[in-house]
């Protein structure tokens, strides 16, 4: 696999805070690489790192093969970045914002313009070139910032929190952009609190906290990974009455809180146990088969009742025996919108 970015147990400190600690990943070329974590996690300071704007206290950065923080000239000029807060010039035009990065990128004068208006078109800021940026609002802002990071044409684009102050068909927009450029051979590393948003995106996911990968690969092999069997979800009016399905035919553990979600060897065995549940007086509310999502996995990599920690998975180190009544649970947990 082709690489653009890698880091090897990347450490680094801000005073007393510990903002990386042994972090490991790596981010293929031409594929969208998604950081999710809680609030300081240590995303952004991943996305200086791999820029060469800090210098790590210890471990490995290699960015297109280079040492970012000696080669940073060399680094840059191949990267485009948005950060959570986008550094623009209030008083200045959009364009003026446009042409003023294009000088510093050293974009060819006689292009230049032609690649204000193209990229300015491609996050459907045109029309607002001449205003004043002070009067934009926040999603033309990032707009803006967007359109930016693409002028000099980068081979790796550095996104943090790109559709922030969107509306959400801009921020769909945007989302569609990014997977294109992506089609265009070009690398991208996003941050990202909306799981919702890295879901349909994500080719390859890093979840971070405490400024370390908790866990790292290809979003496909990860759900596999975590749900080797095939799971559905059920719910009664009376939940502990579901507890019971750990003694059945073909149930290999539950995960359960007000629903369950049970880890069978097929889904062929969901008539039975249902039918067994009603037998026994459980009332039924809602059953459905369960696809596992990105949402699943950052819960079960960041709480510890992923399947694979799970007690009850035939996976885990410890696992279910008949006769026994552990039941795992995980606390409701929000993602931090900051980092």
């Amino acid at each position: 696999m082709d690489l653009t970015v890698h880091l090897d147990a990347v450490s680094h400190r801000f005073g007393e805070v510990q903002a990386l600690d042994e972090l490991c990943f790596s981010a293929p070329t031409a594929k969208i690489t998604v950081l999710l974590g809680p609030n300081g996690a240590g995303k952004t300071t991943t996305i200086r790192a791999i820029t060469g704007a800090i210098a790590p206290l210890h471990g490995t950065v290699r960015t297109f093969g280079l040492d970012p923080a000696p080669e940073s000239n060399n680094v840059r000029i191949r990267c485009g970045v948005v950060s959570a807060k986008p550094a623009l010039y209030d008083r200045l035009s959009g364009h003026d914002n446009l042409l003023y990065s294009a000088q510093l990128y050293e974009v060819d004068p006689d292009v230049t313009e032609a690649r204000i208006i193209e990229c300015a078109t491609r996050f459907g800021i045109q029309d607002a070139l001449e205003h004043q940026v002070g009067g934009y609002s926040t999603g033309m802002k990032t707009r803006l910032a967007l359109s930016r990071s693409l002028l000099h044409d980068p081979d790796l684009l550095l996104f943090d929190e790109p559709t922030s102050g969107l509306d959400p068909e801009s921020s769909q927009a945007v989302l569609d952009l990014i997977r294109e450029l992506t089609n265009e051979g070009k690398t991208v590393v996003m941050c990202t609190h909306l799981l919702s948003e890295a879901e349909g995106l994500a080719d390859h996911v890093v979840i971070m906290e405490s400024g370390r990968s908790l866990v790292e690969g290809e979003s496909e092999a990860l759900m596999k990974k975590f749900w080797p069997t095939p799971t559905f979800r059920i719910a009664a009016t009376v939940p502990d009455q579901l507890d019971r399905l750990v003694h059945l035919p073909g149930v290999l553990g539950i995960n359960r809180l007000e629903d369950a979600q049970v880890f069978v060897d097929h889904l062929g065995r969901i008539p039975a146990l249902v039918a067994h549940l009603a037998a026994d007086g459980v009332q039924i509310t809602r059953v459905e088969p369960h696809e596992p999502t990105l949402e699943d996995l950052y819960f079960a990599a960041r709480t510890g009742a992923g399947l694979l920690d799970n007690p009850l998975h035939p996976h885990s180190a410890t696992q279910f025996q008949p006769g026994g009544s552990e039941v795992a649970t995980h606390p409701t947990t929000t993602v931090g919108a900051n980092s």
